[in-house]
């Protein structure tokens, strides 16, 4: 039930689930005092406003990624962690594993491996299906395409049954347990979400090295925005990729208050 709403109730709390629930209330109100319903249709035309508003999402999303930038070249360490939530299965229509924007993901724990940082890659990921069938798990997607970038299958661990960050970190545990593998770890996951990954992690006494990826904020674009009014001016129209980054920002937030909550970070 956790993990259903969990999924569920943060939707009504992001920025468009919260504007419709402001119209539908609206609309009820305009039926009873006319006046009143002016109340929502403003706050949720200021919520898109600010959700879709580039220089809020961009500071947001910064405020999050830019905590764990490594200082220089990543050290080595017992094991390559990826954490899922970067492919889509390979169902019809699709001619293979579908690799979603976070999949840098696995292309940088891959290279990692590569470069000679850890012996072992582990893949961490269930895939969540509502129906009850069996699926294939996100970490033989994310296996499949480390083998095809060249690492060797024998290198590989899968934890198949995490479905959320917090059961990433505990079957990586069992798995560097049974294993014998020895901390520290390198952290592959997207740069928005390791800040709560880190402290999950922590929170179980596994040592971890952040390696963070598929970064939406770069250091040229904010450059770009502070010495260019133009491109300024045009950040203040709200757009759909803002209000995109803007809830994915808080989706981080509220994560880490819920996690917080439960004793996890």
């Amino acid at each position: 039930m956790f993990l259903y709403l969990s999924k569920l109730l943060p939707l009504l709390i992001y920025p468009v689930g919260l504007t419709c629930i402001l119209m539908i209330i609206s609309l009820v109100l305009l039926w009873r005092s006319p006046r009143l319903a002016a109340i929502p249709i403003v706050l949720g035309l200021v919520i898109l406003m600010v959700a879709g508003n580039s220089q809020v999402a961009q500071e947001l999303v910064r405020s999050l990624e830019w905590q764990n930038i490594p200082a220089g070249e990543l050290p080595s360490g017992g094991a390559i962690v990826v954490l899922g939530g970067a492919t889509r299965p390979q169902i019809s229509p699709r001619p293979w594993v579908d690799v979603l924007e976070s999949g840098d993901r696995i292309l940088h724990g891959s290279m990692l491996y590569k470069q000679g940082k850890a012996p072992w890659l582990i893949m961490s990921g269930g895939r969540i299906n509502w129906r009850g069938e069996r699926t294939i798990p996100e970490s033989e997607d994310m296996a499949t395409i480390a083998e095809e970038m060249g690492v060797p299958a024998a290198a590989i661990l899968q934890d198949p049954d995490s479905l959320n960050t917090y059961e990433n970190a505990v079957n990586v545990k069992q798995i560097l347990q049974d294993r014998d593998i020895q901390d520290p770890i390198l952290l592959v996951t997207s740069a928005i979400h390791m800040p709560r990954s880190l402290k999950i992690f922590e929170k179980l006494e596994i040592e971890v090295i952040p390696a963070p990826t598929d970064f939406l904020i770069s250091s040229e674009e904010v450059a770009v925005i502070e010495n260019n009014w133009r491109e300024a001016i045009l950040r203040f129209i709200p757009d759909a990729y803002a209000v995109e980054r803007t809830t994915k920002a808080i989706k981080e937030y509220i994560g880490a208050w819920v996690y917080g909550l439960r004793g996890w970070i």
